[in-house]
């Protein structure tokens, strides 16, 4: 299974040494330069992240910028054609850049493997299904160590299956990752692709395995399904790879976050922990409406920080091909869309404590939403990878609002 799939994925370019930045001038129009020089000599040890920038200067013409990352060399924006932007900004307040190649400690293993992980997602898929269990729960009664072991179980193979997901698509992504994420491990190369499918392939096995092991047809169903979307969606292999069109990728998306996490593990307490019928309460139907809304704004959002990289690869999402503004405000407008929604249902509720909380709870996150939208400058991807966190944060404190829906 590793072989084949690492024959799969395309594998991480060797590092930019020296010597070969000669090779990045045009030879039109610098054929008659012999030499190049560097206005900075600020190389720290082999292996370790340089911030200082170097110039690439022919003929006293500055060509390029250029900034050691994780122990290589990569080109940066400058006014010319030959330009890339180097300094990154951190895409979210999870993770943070990586500082050596090698690991020298246990702590630099363990944070290599927390930016894999993409801690956003593993925090989304963890609440998610907190919440919609909760929904199975009528009376005080139900909350016994067979439900806390119930949904434990279901927790720990669904967060086994979103890390084979993450994991995969950055190793099908390697290349389009130096330019939008240089901070993941596979793009930095901390991470050799072989590395790579050892986590993802292991985390799979052991998903299944898990599921197996506690026999719920549905939590069963939800990880074959999780599987096959998440592998169609990344994997470069004929017919698949589907996140190269718009439509097919955010449907991907919004299957496993709307449907399938609401509608499959709600039933892996309601029929295999509690041994009742399959009843899809207003509370379920609302959360799977509501968070199909908020599937589709992630599956759009998460485009426009790296429409450069997208550009370059061929990803036809729908920020390149309807541009940032547009897509973000198409965003905004189905977010809102949602919290009007939400807001009507808690006003039409009969229990009075459920009415208050979620009328008052959905009107200050649309409020909140609104609000940090005007402020964000579409031009500053920081400012565009701060507020797709800000969304990240809005879609777990939806999942604290579930719960209370009546």
């Amino acid at each position: 299974m590793e072989s084949l799939l690492v024959g799969s994925f395309p594998k991480a370019s060797s590092p930019l040494s020296i010597p070969h930045l000669a090779e990045l001038a045009s030879p039109h129009c610098c054929s008659n330069v012999a030499t190049y020089s560097f206005k900075r000599k600020a190389f720290r040890n082999a292996g370790k992240s340089c911030t200082t920038p170097l110039r690439l200067q022919l003929q006293g013409r500055t060509l390029m910028n250029v900034r050691c990352f994780g122990g290589r060399i990569v080109k940066s924006n400058s006014s010319q054609s030959l330009k890339y932007r180097v300094k990154s900004a951190s895409e979210q307040s999870f993770e943070s850049e990586p500082s050596k190649t090698t690991w020298s400690s246990p702590q630099d293993a363990l944070d290599a493997f927390y930016r894999f992980s993409r801690p956003h997602t593993v925090i989304g898929t963890a609440l998610s299904i907190i919440s919609v269990s909760l929904l199975a729960v009528r009376k005080l009664s139900d909350f016994s160590p067979i439900f806390y072991n119930g949904v434990l179980e279901a927790i720990v193979a669904a967060l086994l299956m979103n890390i084979y997901i993450v994991g995969l698509n950055q190793i099908s992504d390697i290349d389009i990752d130096k330019v939008n994420k240089p901070y993941l491990p596979l793009a930095s190369g901390e991470y050799s692709v072989t590395t790579g499918v050892m986590i993802i392939s292991s985390f799979a096995i052991l998903s299944f395995w898990l599921g197996c092991m506690v026999g719920s047809r549905p939590l069963l169903w939800a990880l074959f399904v999780s599987f096959v979307l998440g592998t169609a969606y990344s994997i470069d292999v004929p017919f698949l790879r589907w996140k190269r069109f718009a439509v097919v990728a955010a449907m991907c998306i919004l299957a496993v976050r709307a449907v399938i996490v609401q509608i499959a593990f709600y039933l892996h307490v309601q029929m295999f922990v509690f041994g009742r019928p399959a009843v899809f309460t207003k509370p379920v139907i609302f959360a799977t409406a509501f968070m199909s809304f908020f599937s589709v704004v992630i599956a759009l959002f998460k485009d426009i920080p790296d429409i450069v990289g997208d550009k370059i690869y061929g990803i036809q999402s729908f920020t390149v091909r309807l541009g940032q503004e547009k897509v973000f405000w198409a965003c905004i407008y189905l977010l809102e869309m949602a919290y009007a929604v939400a807001l009507f249902v808690g006003a039409t509720s009969s229990c009075a404590w459920s009415k208050w909380t979620t009328v008052i709870g959905h009107s200050v996150l649309g409020s909140l939403l609104w609000n940090r939208a005007k402020s964000t400058d579409l031009k500053d991807k920081v400012a565009i990878t701060s507020f797709y966190m800000f969304i990240w944060k809005l879609f777990y404190a939806e999942y604290l609002l579930i719960p209370l829906v009546r």
